[in-house]
């Protein structure tokens, strides 16, 4: 069984897209992003797959969670209808990361064993939220605050958490 871990960035509201698009732009965290899940299983929902602006992420398992299957033929990512066949699809991964969006993120926040939370601070508008977090029930094992700068015009805090 691998490892599932949670991927997202948050404003401080639990904000994490509008109009199918991040909030904001975080070179700095895309950076993060993109160490982070290279080499290793994707798993999302199929609007943030068709949110992706260059289709399936490269050197990366595109796992896409769907119950309107696509008739072309896809490459570069697997669909599964539900999360039993996305685990069925990564049971040969080391580690998984869930990366959204809301719907998902709520579906997986009970198994999931650890969590990469990029914390946003600052006020976006916002259509779609990531779940309440039960704080009782994670462990946050690292912290690194970063201040705003020229490439990152937000402060952010990357955080990671484990299951208690």
């Amino acid at each position: 069984m691998p490892k599932i871990s949670i991927v997202a960035a948050i404003a401080d509201d639990y904000a994490i897209g509008y109009k199918k698009k991040l909030p904001w732009n975080l070179p700095a965290d895309m950076k993060h992003f993109k160490a982070l899940t290279t080499g290793h299983t994707v798993l999302m929902g199929k609007r943030t797959f068709e949110s992706l602006p260059n289709g399936p992420l490269p050197n990366r398992k595109n796992i896409v969670l769907t119950t309107i299957f696509t008739e072309a033929v896809r490459e570069g990512y697997f669909e599964a209808e539900s999360m039993e066949d996305a685990m069925e699809l990564s049971s040969n991964a080391e580690n998984v990361f869930v990366i959204g969006g809301s719907a998902v993120y709520q579906q997986c926040l009970d198994f999931a064993d650890s969590m990469y939370i990029t914390w946003v601070h600052g006020e976006f508008p916002a259509d779609t939220y990531f779940p309440e977090i039960d704080f009782s029930k994670w462990n946050e094992v690292s912290r690194e605050d970063c201040p705003a700068d020229e490439a990152n015009k937000y402060p952010y805090t990357f955080s990671v958490y484990e299951k208690k």
